[in-house]
């Protein structure tokens, strides 16, 4: 192993805590710090209480914590067991949360105090066990501090590697469970292999370094790159809730070196006063990642010029990846989202699966080494294969330098500030509403978020009370969908089918923009 990815010699985070068992490990939200050795022991212990709560090798365990240090300790434990460890949306209601315990077939499910009652409603939605109900402060499930405290300070008998099994876009009905073929390795050889690649795109390395964590770690990257930095011995700081100001606070007061951010955040930290921004310094940070949602050109430059040629982007999917560029290449080609990893291949083809030209905007598929399915929908998996490749559904072109670009995110899919929102589930919702004969829900640009949830609505013939009917609805989709899914607009007018019943979302959004459908109404 390259001496840039040890510390001391060691490599790997469990490794690192028997060396330096006092090293500063993790910077909790109320500003306490926490040891690579008081941190392995936690895990370590918990991975006796899983094992002796029937976890095996191959099962899922879900997880529902907010920012703080015990969802490290579950991801590390997960990490080798040899299971996969399904990380929990909590802004997610109760019986959205039940179909990812269900779909993933979780064998456990662990949460928390903050988010209590949903776990618990999700957990009897789902008709989990009584046993496969762990928490931190959760009524009604075990006790799991007083669990790991009971249990001895050793490492598991027979160590493997784990994985992550995410949930991920899909544009009709549910998130799709993307599973990848857990290795049958131990962690550290898994590590090896693939902490190097991922590692040199950025410039990072193994020392003294900080890692700011700024969004939910149950988000694929903000999680993932978390748990990489403590394998190269960097300390990590924990944000609860985001907050422009906050986090230049911190990353003065813990001199942060990286840090993974999404677009919208780059919006509203611009949106501060100059005198603001210019009273904390940034000098320490050598790497800022962004990715999940397009980045304005404006906005990317503006914090080039802030904050130096540090910011990264590539472009993936929980399926694989990927494409990667750093400052002073995308500099030179604004808009570019990089070019292949090292390791992978990009191609853009036409509906016929023919590769297109330079410059000709086709589907994106991508191959990275690696193999997904997803779970229980073969013919999903199948849809979204192609001669080894994938394609996440997103349309760009490559230029004549091999540089990616791309043109739209996904048809129908809305990435509102970095989330996914699928249109079926927010259509299936207002759709429950007596009055609604029709609906179609597509996704408008949005200054701040990139795009906006816009509903247009076909009320019931007869029906005259519009203003009551939005009402009614907003209040619908507040008992039956996590808030970043409502629309933030409904419109109401006549919507168009084809002669298959099918709704032409494209139709509908460009009727809307063309202001050729009634004037959106608050909901």
């Amino acid at each position: 192993m390259p001496e840039r990815f040890l510390v001391d010699g060691a490599f790997g985070f469990w490794a690192i805590a028997r060396q330096q068992p006092d090293r500063p490990a993790v910077v909790t939200t109320d500003g306490q710090t926490l040891s690579f050795g008081a941190l392995r022991a936690r895990c370590d212990r918990l991975c006796g209480v899983l094992a002796s709560r029937g976890l095996r090798a191959g099962d899922a365990l879900a997880l529902m914590l907010p920012n703080e240090h015990d969802w490290l300790v579950v991801a590390l434990a997960a990490a080798q067991l040899g299971v996969y460890l399904v990380p929990m949306n909590w802004h997610l209601t109760a019986d959205e949360l039940a179909y990812l315990l269900r779909n993933s077939r979780a064998r456990l499910f662990i949460a928390g105090a903050r988010h209590a009652a949903t776990a618990r409603a999700a957990a009897d939605a789902a008709d989990l066990p009584a046993a496969a109900r762990l928490g931190f402060g959760v009524g009604g499930f075990a006790d799991l501090p007083a669990l790991i405290a009971a249990e001895p300070d050793r490492p598991p008998p027979q160590r493997r590697a784990g994985g992550l099994l995410f949930y991920s876009s899909g544009t009709t009905g549910q998130p799709k469970g993307i599973r990848k073929r857990l290795p049958d390795a131990a962690p550290e050889a898994v590590l090896a292999r693939v902490l190097p690649m991922y590692c040199d795109l950025y410039g990072l390395r193994a020392g003294d370094f900080t890692h700011l964590v700024a969004t939910p770690l149950y988000h694929a990257a903000p999680g993932t790159r978390a748990l990489q930095l403590l394998h190269l011995g960097h300390r990590v700081v924990l944000m609860d809730k985001w907050q422009p100001e906050a986090m230049l606070a911190l990353i003065e007061r813990y001199q942060v070196h990286s840090v993974q951010l999404v677009p919208i955040l780059f919006h509203r930290l611009l949106a501060l006063p100059e005198a603001v921004r210019q009273r904390y310094r940034h000098d320490s940070l050598a790497c800022v990642i962004h990715a999940a949602a397009p980045c304005p050109v404006e906005t990317k430059r503006r914090m080039i010029d802030w904050w130096g040629p540090v910011i990264h982007e590539y472009y993936a999917a929980s399926e694989g990846g990927g494409t990667h560029v750093g400052s002073t290449d995308w500099l030179e080609r604004p808009g570019t989202v990089g070019r292949p990893y090292p390791f992978a291949q990009v191609r853009i083809l036409d509906d016929e699966g023919r590769d297109l030209p330079a410059g000709g905007v086709g589907l994106v598929y991508l191959r990275d080494g690696t193999d997904f399915e997803y779970v229980d929908d073969p013919v999903k998996t199948a849809a979204a294969k192609r001669d080894g490749f994938f394609t996440a559904g997103d349309f760009g072109y490559l230029d004549d330098q091999g540089w990616l670009y791309i043109r739209d995110r996904r048809t129908d899919l809305i990435l509102s500030g970095g989330v996914n929102i699928y249109p079926a589930e927010v259509e299936g919702a207002l759709m429950g509403h007596l009055g609604v004969a029709d609906v179609a829900v597509f996704g408008v640009p949005d200054a701040e978020w990139g795009q906006r949830v816009q509903a247009v609505v076909e009320p019931v013939p007869g029906l005259i009370d519009l203003d009551g009917l939005r009402a009614e609805l907003a209040a619908l989709c507040t008992a039956r969908l996590a808030g970043f899914k409502r629309p933030r607009h409904i419109a109401f007018g006549s919507l168009p089918r084809n002669d298959a019943g099918k709704m032409a979302r494209a139709r509908v959004r460009e009727a809307f923009l063309a202001g050729q459908l009634g004037a959106p109404m608050a909901s």
